[in-house]
Order: structure tokens, then C-alpha cells, then sequence
């Protein structure tokens, strides 16, 4: 049967589709073997006789259960690619706020913490958008803002 030109591309598109589902699926596998693993290397604490309350659980088991029942959320950035891999980019928000704080002890008043904030939060906003930063500051001094898009 003949194809079409249309069908060509269409064909290596459901190729390539078809090969990112089998990745999907091998990374989903490998997820669930290796919390297997982690289970079988730290099993639960047994109940001693006599004991009441809970069983405290190690750190290990304790992440290993999160991961387990918050699969879903884990591996979201997999379904969404909007989703960043890493949560870099909020740890970096609040670096920022820790060494001004490790390096001047703290903010001498409540409105230079506000006001530290409010620059820091509008530049962070600026920068997921794609904006030049001291663009962006300009824009503020001369009395325009840009303002940032509310998705």
C-alpha cells in the first residue's frame, strides 16, 4: 500500500510517541523497583511485648513511605513538562533572605525586610517570566513596572 505524503511524517510520529510511552514506562518500572529495594533493605520495626503506641519507624522508612504514597506527585514532572525537575529555583528564593540575614544578623526594621522581600519576590517573578532583570529594574525607577503575568 502506498503512502501518502501527509502519512509519512505522521508514521514517525507515532514512532517516536510510541518510544517515549515505552521510556515512560521503564522509568515507572525502575521508580517501583528501586522503592522495593529501599522496603527490603529497611523492613518495618517490630513490636515489642508490651509496647503501646506507635512503632518509631527510621528516617529511611520514613522517606521511603512518602515516596511510595506520593508517587504521583513525585513524578509529575514526567506528565508536566511545566513542572521543574528540581526545586532549585525556590531554594535560591530563599538563599537570599538566609545570607542577608547571616551577614547583617538581621533587618534593622520591619519595612527594610518587607521592602528587601518585595524587590526580591518582583526580580524572582521577572526572571521565571523571561524578563532581563535590569530591564526590569529600569522600567521601575523610571516609574512604569512591568508587571508580572498572572497565569
Amino acid at each position: 500500500m502506498e503512502q501518502t505524503a501527509w502519512a509519512m511524517p505522521s508514521a514517525a510520529l507515532l514512532t517516536r510517541y510510541a518510544a517515549l510511552l515505552a521510556r515512560y514506562a521503564a522509568l515507572l518500572a525502575r521508580y517501583a523497583a528501586l522503592l522495593a529495594a529501599g522496603l527490603a533493605a529497611n523492613p518495618p520495626p517490630q513490636r515489642r511485648v508490651g509496647q503501646r503506641g506507635r512503632v518509631k519507624q527510621s528516617p529511611a522508612l520514613n522517606l521511603l513511605e512518602r515516596l511510595c504514597f506520593g508517587q504521583r506527585e513525585v513524578l509529575a514532572f514526567l506528565d508536566d513538562f511545566t513542572i521543574p525537575f528540581d526545586n532549585n529555583q525556590a531554594e535560591q528564593d530563599l538563599r537570599m533572605l538566609k545570607v542577608q540575614q547571616k551577614i547583617a544578623g538581621s533587618f534593622r526594621a520591619d519595612h527594610g525586610s518587607e521592602a528587601f522581600a518585595r524587590i526580591r519576590g518582583y526580580l524572582s517573578s521577572m526572571r521565571k517570566q523571561g524578563v532581563a532583570l535590569l530591564a526590569a529594574l529600569q522600567t521601575v525607577f523610571t516609574g512604569q513596572p512591568l508587571y508580572p503575568a498572572l497565569d
